[in-house]
């Protein structure tokens, strides 16, 4: 069973686990997916192809996984060898994954309040 899964049975516990209760768990989710699906039509707007796009190998994780991965590995701070036996993918795809939704993360959430005072 996954996090994910784990959460949909168990609502109450996204906030132990992840940080955010499930409502914004929910909410969370939708805008940074949205904010990807974004990011890839511009990049594939810019592409010039020669070969037809959708070929290549899919990924382990869906999209909402590859948030969770990283929203596990903020809360916690696991290895990316845990986080990628954990998830079921090696430990480049877990870093890999966590750099790239790091980034999506950090434009939509506004910075801590103590960060703020600290610069």
């Amino acid at each position: 069973m996954s996090i994910l899964d784990y959460i949909e049975m168990n609502p109450q516990e996204a906030q132990r686990l992840l940080g955010f209760k499930y409502e914004q768990l929910k909410q969370l989710l939708e805008k940074v997916i949205e904010l990807h699906n974004h990011k890839v039509k511009l990049a594939e707007l810019k592409k010039v192809r020669i070969i037809r796009g959708g070929g290549g190998r899919k990924p382990k994780l869906s999209l909402s996984e590859q948030v969770i991965l990283t929203l596990t590995y903020l809360r916690h701070l696991p290895t990316f060898q845990l986080l990628g036996i954990q998830f079921g993918v090696s430990e480049s795809t877990a870093n890999d994954t966590f750099n790239y939704w790091f980034q999506l993360l950090k434009e939509l959430l506004p910075p801590r309040a103590n960060a703020r005072k600290m610069t």
